[in-house]
């Protein structure tokens, strides 16, 4: 009996210690905190991450986790950004969770396209790609809507086309290197297909 005794204090020691040695979960985003950190974002992003300089990426809506992934790449040097490393610098894996989450709350204003033309061949790469060159159809990854995929492919529906096409041109040229897929995508697309995509983007909801 003494035996069994020691043997099941053993087994509860050990157990104890497995459920010790589990990492706690990540607290809850705090939209609060998120909001406090966002105000040194507005000069860029505005305060609710809406429709700032076209030179700079609208945030509000876009996927939390997707915001959490560039913040933490701006701080480790993956994605190239001077400015941006300067802030992310600063920003603890709570900061970002909390900012990515508060601008992830808010809903965008709506954009339109200023070429119909250009729009027009826009859709037909969205939703088809170019199959004589093997580009995809960005609708594979991004949605058909443009809404993206959480924690995978960002919301790029109502995106400022000035952006979305500097991002493109980023990546062909390998001056944005965190993303090889896209890289690889926009290495196959010339300046006016890349203009078409981001114009139709801009006006897609």
């Amino acid at each position: 009996m003494k035996a069994l005794n020691t043997l099941l204090a053993a087994l509860a020691t050990v157990t104890t210690g497995a459920f010790a040695a589990t990492p706690a979960a990540p607290a809850a985003p705090d939209l609060a905190k998120g909001q406090a950190t966002a105000q040194m974002c507005a000069a860029c992003h505005t305060v609710d991450g809406s429709r700032g300089s076209p030179a700079n990426p609208i945030l509000a809506g876009q996927h939390p986790e997707y915001l959490v992934k560039q913040l933490q790449e701006f701080k480790s040097g993956k994605r190239k950004n001077a400015v941006m490393a300067g802030f992310a610098a600063g920003l603890s894996d709570e900061d970002m969770r909390n900012v990515a989450a508060f601008y992830a709350s808010k809903t965008a204003k709506p954009g339109a396209a200023k070429d119909k033309e250009l729009a027009a061949l826009g859709e037909r790469i969205h939703r088809g790609g170019i199959s004589d060159r093997n580009i995809p159809a960005c609708a594979g990854c991004h949605s058909p809507s443009g809404a993206g995929i959480p924690s995978q492919y960002p919301r790029v529906a109502g995106q400022h086309a000035d952006y979305t096409e500097a991002q493109l041109l980023a990546f062909r040229s390998g001056l944005r290197g965190n993303s090889s897929q896209m890289s690889a995508i926009a290495a196959k697309m010339n300046d006016r297909e890349i203009k078409a995509v981001s114009d139709y983007l801009a006006g897609l909801r």
